[in-house]
């Protein structure tokens, strides 16, 4: 006959080898010392735990209520993306200015990286015009922080969650010189509208000249070795002249229109 106490130890003891913490179920050796509660009110101990994973996953969450918070009322607007180094005296900031002018007079607000450069110049036409003039920024060890011309700033810490507000709130967007961040968040967009990740949205490439050598690389190795379609080319527009450019980034969907 069975020992009712032995059966009762044998139990005890198992679940002192095992932990179960929310959805987490932890047994043997990764079993933790207290309770969560216990963790969450003593007033010592160790501060590791802000630099934990589950606090960073908290992090990521609260970025995107703040970005989505801050946006979620701005209305139809284009993202301009462009090279923060991009001097104030070039012809590319004066096209930037130019861009972020026509494009509020098109009913549009206007999205940058809110920092240097060419985003300041597509903030500075935005503002001056009397639009809405967006900054998403980044916190990097060298960036120079937002912009003058941002009137409706937000920082991120994480460019997931950046690129991802870029691409939620923009009905367009319009891709001036730059550099390997630009280039990141072209291709980003460029993947999302091929694979239908979103419904399709235009996409132009301002400054033919900068550019063409990236297009003839994509058609000349990309699509000619199979790695690409042609009609991926039809995924964007270059065009050399701020007008087009607005018009072309806009026709599809108007300020009452939606993009996706």
């Amino acid at each position: 006959m069975a020992d009712p106490e032995a059966a009762e130890r044998e139990t005890m003891a198992a679940e002192r080898d095992q932990q179960r913490l929310g959805p987490v179920l932890r047994r043997r050796d990764q079993v933790r010392a207290g309770t969560t509660d216990q963790r969450l009110l003593d007033s010592e101990g160790p501060s590791e735990w802000v630099h934990t994973d589950p606090w960073r996953v908290m992090r990521i969450q609260s970025e995107f209520v703040e970005g989505f918070g801050a946006l979620a009322e701005l209305g139809p607007a284009i993202s301009v993306f462009g090279s923060a180094r991009t001097p104030r005296d070039s012809p590319e900031y004066e096209a930037g200015v130019g861009l972020g002018r026509a494009l509020v007079e098109a009913g549009f607000s206007v999205i940058t990286g809110g920092g240097p450069g060419a985003m300041e110049a597509a903030n500075k036409g935005a503002n001056e015009a009397g639009g809405t003039s967006v900054g998403l920024g980044i916190e990097l060890p060298f960036e120079q922080g937002m912009n003058e011309y941002v009137n409706l700033g937000v920082d991120f810490r994480y460019f997931f969650v950046r690129k991802t507000c870029f691409v939620k709130y923009a009905r367009g967007f319009v891709v001036l010189p730059g550099g390997l961040g630009t280039l990141d968040e072209l291709f980003e967009a460029l993947t999302l509208v091929q694979t239908r990740k979103v419904t399709r949205f235009p996409i132009v490439l301002f400054g033919t000249e900068y550019w063409s050598g990236l297009v003839d690389w994509l058609r000349g190795t990309l699509i000619d070795q199979g790695k690409a379609s042609l009609r991926d080319l039809d995924l964007f527009h270059l065009s050399d002249d701020v007008d087009e450019a607005v018009a072309l980034v806009t026709k599809e969907v108007g300020p009452g229109g939606h993009s996706r």
